[in-house]
């Protein structure tokens, strides 16, 4: 990066109350998860029942509980970093990456959790809570979702408290204010490109939570409930979301907005449908050993599809840091 992205003066003394209560908060709510993830690792069956389908191949379930914890770890590295004064000479890039894959990663668990508590408080939860009862007993999803929700609200104060000490002059000022190379033939055609390639999975996900079976496996046909219809309608409200951030950054639609509004859009809808476009395009590789549960070819098109959407408006944000940053630099010169 550029030494425009260098922090501005800040003392070096430790961090404040609310930043060390902060990354208290993220430290402790990874305990829950990796310790069971590691109980897991090691052969206990705590939270497992009897013929649930996660004791059938236990060496790739170990490997993903392994993965699991290392994911889950890197949450309070990133804590470290985005408190202590070492972590103001981190690169900009390797800090910014991770940070866009855990919010990608949580915030459709922070978002759909309580939703589906909702719906299954009023009897929504259908099929998909009957079966997923064989899968884990139920107070494993009430404790690794809280944590999840605490860590992502814990995480997210930091990195904004970090981010703008640090980067707050690259995204002040309004729309209007961009310079003209931030709006320009690149941008445009990103956008573009993303809400082209949005249709497919933005309409399947919107047709699916809508009730319609067209392009799902029967096994998920068969379980879907209340709660799948609140997870389909998310991922059509972040793809949205990242589509949306898009236009308005490449075209400055919306100029009396601030610039954190697309920008804040860009980076959480990417996010959610990057990660988790790539993350169930990779769970389906392996694929149940019931071929009615597996994805179906239309399924694993709209995974693929949300995934190249939220890379492309990822990198319009990356643009735009870049451009502006060159922009402070030339001033600065």
């Amino acid at each position: 990066m550029t030494q425009s992205l260098a922090p501005a003066a800040r003392p070096t003394a430790g961090p404040g109350r609310a930043r060390r209560i902060l990354r208290a908060v993220a430290v402790v709510a990874c305990v829950p998860y990796v310790a069971l993830k590691a109980a897991w690792v090691a052969g206990s069956h705590v939270g497992i029942p009897e013929g649930s389908s996660l004791l059938d191949d236990r060496l790739t379930m170990a490997v993903i509980n392994g993965l699991s914890i290392l994911l889950d770890s890197a949450v309070i590295v990133l804590a470290l970093v985005l408190t202590r004064p070492w972590g103001l000479r981190v690169p900009a890039w390797l800090l910014a990456f991770p940070v866009w894959v855990a919010t990608g990663l949580l915030a459709p668990l922070m978002a759909g959790f309580p939703a589906q508590l909702v719906v299954r408080a009023f009897g929504g939860g259908g099929a998909l809570s009957a079966g997923r009862e064989a899968f884990l007993d139920e107070w494993v999803f009430a404790v690794v979702y809280t944590g999840f929700i605490a860590q992502g609200l814990a995480l997210g104060g930091l990195f904004v408290l970090y981010a703008r000490d640090r980067w707050g002059h690259l995204w002040r000022g309004r729309v209007w204010d961009l310079p003209v190379g931030a709006v320009g033939p690149a941008h445009r055609a990103l956008a573009v490109a993303a809400a082209v390639l949005a249709l497919l999975p933005l309409t399947l996900h919107a047709l699916w939570a809508c009730g319609v079976t067209a392009g799902l496996g029967e096994g998920r046909a068969a379980d879907r409930g209340g709660e799948f219809y609140v997870l389909e309608a998310l991922y059509v409200v972040f793809l949205l979301a990242a589509v949306t951030g898009a236009v308005l950054l490449a075209f400055r639609r919306g100029r009396a907005l601030p610039v954190s509004v697309p920008l804040s859009l860009v980076w959480v809808g990417s996010g959610a449908v990057a990660c988790w476009g790539g993350w169930l395009s990779l769970a389906s590789l392996g694929g149940p050993a019931d071929l009615s549960d597996r994805a179906t070819p239309l399924m694993n098109l709209a995974y693929a599809g949300q995934m190249l959407v939220g890379l492309l408006v990822a990198a319009i944000g990356v643009y735009h840091f870049a451009e502006r940053s060159a922009g402070t630099t030339r001033r600065a010169a």
